[in-house]
């Protein structure tokens, strides 16, 4: 969901601190990354099933409640201050825009007429959007071969997927643009926190947690305008959408967090290509949604183009004349 997350975990980008020599935690890191990939995977089951109790809006609203609830205990338990300058919260502000209230609400919106399956496929567009606009945005981001034929493979896949060559028959086409809109929208944040709030002095952990908190304002401000207060708090529907904030939006954001310390972004970022996949497990196996071949085969096509985007060619060793150069690394969409 990207990622996010990426979220995803949408800071990530400002940086994430070096690994340290702390204690290493209980769990392998494996572990946590087939649990990071299983949250996110089951993101867009749960979104569907919000959706069958309230309104787009009202599921991204409890959503963001319940990640920022999540993250204001962990700041709480590791002393973390928020940001101090009006200057980090407007970009802060920005920020939750294109990382959480629009992508988290089209998301929400597409899912009432389209499958929770495709949802998660054109989550995994994201990679996609990231390395076409980094190409533009990013004057670091270099192309090469390797990853233009990966961008023209990936979109390929999406078109695939989607039935082109059937005239895109017995396809919603509102559900499916707000759904690959909600992914384009994960790089556009990605950039836009690249360029305004790296170096801001404040912890990962606080400029996600404050992301957040404005994200939920932001929906808090809109919800009542195009909704009305739910008749009732129905059980599975609000279990949902509880879950999907505390466990996709707040625990997840955590755990990806950790798993970049100790493994490295490169690594932590893979969690991108089993999204889909679970996604799609879940939405027929506990939905019952129906899947056509061209659903899995432009899946594969996509994963083979964002994996191929996100390649770079090997860098000679360091030597004493050797300059530095930045790199720009993909963070997971949280979906």
């Amino acid at each position: 969901m990207t990622a996010p997350t990426a979220t995803a975990a949408p800071t990530q980008a400002t940086g994430v601190p070096a690994p340290s020599s702390a204690r290493r935690p209980a769990l392998d890191w494996r572990i946590r990354f087939a649990a990071l990939s299983l949250i996110w995977g089951f993101s867009f089951l749960l979104i569907k099933v919000g959706t069958e109790g309230y309104a787009p809006f009202q599921v991204t609203l409890g959503r963001l409640l319940s990640g920022t609830a999540v993250l204001a205990v962990a700041m709480v338990v590791r002393r973390e201050r928020l940001p101090r300058t009006a200057r980090t919260w407007g970009h802060l502000a920005v920020a939750a825009f294109f990382l959480n209230a629009l992508p988290f609400s089209l998301f929400a919106y597409s899912e009432l007429t389209i499958p929770s399956t495709l949802a998660g496929i054109c989550n995994a567009t994201s990679p996609l959007w990231g390395m076409a606009l980094s190409l533009v945005a990013l004057s670091e981001d270099r192309p090469t071969r390797r990853r233009v034929a990966g961008l023209g493979l990936g979109f390929l896949g999406v078109l695939t997927v989607l039935g082109a060559w059937q005239g895109f028959s017995g396809l919603d086409f509102s559900g499916t643009a707000m759904a690959l809109l909600a992914s384009l929208s994960y790089p556009v944040g990605w950039i836009y926190v690249r360029r305004t709030l790296a170096g801001s002095g404040s912890s990962t952990l606080a400029l996600t947690g404050s992301q957040l908190f404005l994200g939920t304002v932001q929906i808090a401000l809109v919800t009542p305008l195009f909704t009305s207060a739910p008749d009732g708090f129905p059980l599975l529907p609000t279990l949902a959408v509880v879950a999907l904030g505390a466990l996709g939006t707040g625990l997840a954001v955590l755990m990806q967090y950790g798993l970049v310390q100790e493994v490295g972004p490169t690594t932590a970022q893979m969690v991108t290509y089993f999204i889909p996949v679970i996604a799609t497990a879940a939405g027929v196996a506990l939905l019952g949604e129906q899947l056509t071949w061209n659903t899995p085969v432009g899946a594969l096509i996509v994963l083979a183009g964002a994996a191929l985007t996100q390649s770079r060619a090997r860098k000679p060793k360091p030597g004493p004349l050797a300059p530095s150069r930045r790199t720009t690394e993909h963070h997971p969409a949280q979906p």
